[in-house]
């Protein structure tokens, strides 16, 4: 398709604005395919295939779009310059990231330039039957507005990436998903797997009594009790929760 590419960089900044100063709005992974729809002298305008996001990167050395048969099925996968554990390089890529093996090699795969570990990966239709069974991979990921990777994260990405894993869709921001996940659950009734929401800001339920978020005001991906945040994010930011969600 015309103006149509894919990603070949381990993580690339996508902006609000065509300036480095400009808010950081979501990021590509290896694998993400988009369409430019826009030039503006080193900026590209773009809109990425998985959840129609547009914004600004300043990349203009593009491939053509990629095909993945892999996908990275840890938090940090490791890159080869050989399929050798020795040939080591300092080049990693976030779970989710999508490939195209064309090559085995021992306990290697080849994509492009590189070779990557198979255990780090799993085959493209594969899915799990719990969505977020590898949500805890991300504790401790330190919060990053408009991330989605293991150097960062903010709290709709630590929603969507589980979603786009698994290969459903799932909008970008919390507003959106708030909006396109119809199913209501009493925050009584809440259970695993399901989504709180306030205004601008989305945890999911790892029990009834335990939830798991990005979380801003600590600065990283925490594991709190589902009460005491409700409460906290009432005392600090004036917020209440706006719906409890079930996909």
């Amino acid at each position: 398709m015309k103006n149509s590419f894919g990603n070949n960089l381990p993580i690339v900044n996508l902006y609000k604005k065509k300036n480095l100063k400009s808010s950081l709005d979501t990021q590509l992974l290896y694998g993400d395919n988009f369409k430019v729809i826009g030039k503006h002298g080193s900026w590209n305008k773009i809109k990425i295939k998985k959840d129609n996001y547009t914004g600004f990167i300043q990349i203009n050395k593009f491939i053509k779009p990629i095909r993945p048969n892999f996908k990275v099925a840890v938090l940090k996968a490791r890159l080869f310059s050989k399929p050798n554990p020795k040939k080591k390089l300092n080049k990693f890529l976030s779970y989710e990231s999508r490939i195209r093996i064309i090559k085995k090699y021992k306990k290697f795969g080849k994509f492009g330039n590189y070779w990557i570990k198979i255990s780090d990966i799993e085959k493209n239709n594969f899915k799990y039957r719990d969505i977020f069974k590898d949500i805890k991979l991300f504790k401790n990921i330190k919060y990053l507005w408009g991330g989605k990777s293991f150097k960062g994260i903010d709290c709709s990405a630590l929603v969507q990436i589980f979603f786009n894993y698994n290969n459903k869709y799932c909008p970008r921001d919390s507003k959106d998903q708030e909006k396109y996940f119809k199913k209501k659950i009493k925050i009584e009734n809440i259970k695993k797997n399901d989504m709180v929401f306030w205004k601008g800001h989305v945890a999911v339920a790892l029990s009834k009594n335990k939830l798991i978020h990005a979380y801003g005001p600590m600065k990283k991906v925490v594991i709190m009790n589902t009460k005491k945040t409700i409460e906290r994010i009432y005392k600090t930011a004036n917020l209440k929760v706006t719906s409890v969600r079930r996909a």
